[in-house]
């Protein structure tokens, strides 16, 4: 497990996911939030996230989270293992509420500088509407994915908290 790549709808907890791989095994974790947004909740032009997301990737190892759909096939290609948190919309939607009181006015170490944490509607039905668009396309995802790829399809927290406890921590280089 060197190239992770972990999709999933928003509050999914890709974010917790790879800062918690990282942690253990010591890959770089890389955020796609920081590539699609700019300063002030500015969304970057599709080939400027796609070219910052593309260069990250061809590192030798990483955690990338994030979805991204444009740049998916070549992330795709790198990773040796694809994780999809399918968790439901009424956990999803909590966690939501619970970052945004944590963080509220505040920008998220997982996201782009001058992007602070906000209540919006407009993301609350996104997140709401995830099951009947975003899920089925990552479901497809998962139906075609290369065959060189491990993938791992988690549907609960203790499921996530089953497969962090079977990843080896990597030794510390002496």
């Amino acid at each position: 497990m060197k190239r992770v790549m972990i999709i999933g709808g928003a509050g999914s907890g890709k974010s917790t996911l790879a800062r918690q791989i990282g942690e253990k095994t010591g890959l770089p974790v890389i955020h796609i939030d920081p590539m699609y947004w700019k300063a002030g909740w500015v969304q970057r032009p599709r080939e400027e996230t796609a070219g910052l997301a593309l260069q990250a990737a061809q590192g030798e190892e990483w955690v990338f989270e994030g979805n991204n759909t444009a740049t998916m096939p070549a992330r795709l290609a790198r990773a040796d293992t694809l994780i999809f948190l399918d968790i439901g919309t009424m956990r999803r939607l909590w966690r939501i509420l619970l970052r945004i009181w944590h963080h509220y006015g505040q920008t998220r170490p997982d996201m782009a500088e001058g992007c602070p944490e906000r209540f919006d509607w407009a993301f609350i039905k996104w997140v709401a509407g995830y099951r009947r668009g975003g899920r089925i396309g990552a479901l497809r995802i998962i139906g075609s994915a290369p065959p060189h790829l491990k993938v791992v399809h988690l549907r609960s927290p203790a499921e996530v908290g089953r497969f962090l406890e079977s990843i080896p921590e990597r030794r510390k280089k002496s």
